[in-house]
């Protein structure tokens, strides 16, 4: 195998630091899964557009469409904190800063995440 770096870039130790491989991966993963069920999402908003609040609730309280919306708020929520993360990463280059912003990014991301999903199985669940 043959290596391009230079020796002043293996004496400064720049380079691949052999992590983030698996952060990339989860983030093409989850926006692979979102794909089909932002069409999903779009196509059953368009049916919703055409009923009133009780048919919206019958249309959720099917367990297909409560378990897919579920699933698209969770990843969706979770495909979000990903990409911040790593614009934080990238970009704040204070280590107080980006800490806190990180830390914000985990909290409003759970906490609007679980509301989101709390507020759907509640409507599935409990009907009208």
């Amino acid at each position: 195998m043959v290596s391009y770096r230079t020796p002043l870039s293996r004496a400064r130790g720049l380079g691949s630091a052999k992590h983030g491989v698996g952060q990339w991966i989860s983030e093409r993963l989850s926006a692979i899964a979102l794909v089909p069920l932002v069409l999903w999402g779009v196509f059953g908003a368009l049916r919703l557009a055409a009923t009133d609040y009780y048919g919206a609730v019958t249309w959720i309280s099917q367990p297909l469409n409560a378990t897919l919306m579920v699933l698209t708020i969770t990843i969706s929520f979770l495909h979000m904190h990903s990409g911040l993360r790593v614009v934080v990463e990238d970009y704040i280059h204070i280590a107080l800063s980006k800490v806190a912003l990180l830390l914000i990014n985990l909290f409003v991301c759970g906490l609007f995440g679980a509301l989101a999903v709390f507020s759907i199985l509640k409507v599935a669940l409990q009907g009208a």
